[in-house]
This record gives structure tokens, C-alpha cells and sequence, in this order.
């Protein structure tokens, strides 16, 4: 049985240089380290082979400049004749699990409430008191469940 993927090369590879740049961009990450690839990712090969990449700032571009040679070596037998870097939209990041929010939603406890309460019990706006009084009433239930160090 012929895998899907390879079916879909067979047909790209009829759209020239081009068809390279999923390849590319699978190998990109691997091959440049995470934190160039966070700013700077493969757009588009031109018709005369040049990859050009968008980074994040015009000082991304011109550092990358410099390491065009050191980028093509890490490519390896994807590296194209030449590398063109300009400032230009990224991929949006993936979310690490470190970054996704807990599932673990912290409630406040009455003495968090009432605590929460009389810390704001000066301020004269309803509205903006009970707002404060909410998040100061989250934030004392975070540190109570917080490990003190």
C-alpha cells in the first residue's frame, strides 16, 4: 500500500522548486534549532531556486545573513542554491503544555472572601470594588495553595 504523502510529493514535485518547501519546512526546525525557528520560518522557493525566509525583525534577516552558509550545511540535500532572509509573517507558535492553562480551577474560601473584602472596603465605586475584591479573593486562594519556599 502507497502512502498518501508520497502520492502527494509524486504531484508537487510538477510544480518545480517550489514543491521542496514542505520538506523544507518539516526539516527547518530540526535543522536551525527552536529559537531560529521561532524567528524566522521558509516562505516560498523562487523559480530560480531561491528559498527566501521571513523572520521576525529586519535584525533577525541580517544575522541570518551572515549564517546563510551555516543554515545550507544544516539543510543538507534540502539545502537550496541560495537563501534570501526579509522580514515577514510567522507560523503562530505552538502552545506548549507549559503554557495551556490549568485544568485545576482555584476557588476562594470564605476567608478568602472576606479577607478579599476588607482589604477593599475604601473603595467608594460598587463595581470597581467588587472586581477588586474578586481578584484579590483569587489571588489569596492561589497563594494559600501556592508551596511557600
Amino acid at each position: 500500500m502507497e502512502r498518501l504523502g508520497d502520492k502527494v510529493q509524486t504531484e508537487l514535485s510538477r510544480f518545480g522548486p517550489q514543491a521542496e518547501i514542505g520538506r523544507i519546512a518539516k526539516a527547518w526546525p530540526q535543522a536551525v534549532g527552536e529559537r531560529i525557528a521561532r524567528n524566522a520560518w521558509p516562505a516560498r522557493i523562487t523559480r530560480d531556486g531561491t528559498l527566501h525566509v521571513h523572520t521576525s525583525s529586519s535584525t533577525w534577516a541580517f544575522e541570518l545573513e551572515q549564517l546563510a552558509a551555516d543554515v545550507r550545511e544544516q539543510l543538507g540535500a534540502l539545502a537550496p542554491k541560495k537563501l534570501r532572509f526579509a522580514p515577514g509573517p510567522l507560523p503562530e507558535p505552538e502552545t506548549s503544555s507549559l503554557e495551556k492553562p490549568s485544568a485545576h480551577v482555584l476557588r476562594p474560601s470564605g476567608e478568602d472572601r472576606a479577607a478579599a473584602a476588607e482589604l477593599t472596603a475604601e473603595i467608594d465605586d460598587e463595581k470597581l470594588r467588587k472586581l477588586v475584591a474578586r481578584a484579590a479573593a483569587a489571588s489569596l486562594a492561589k497563594a494559600r495553595s501556592s508551596p511557600s519556599f
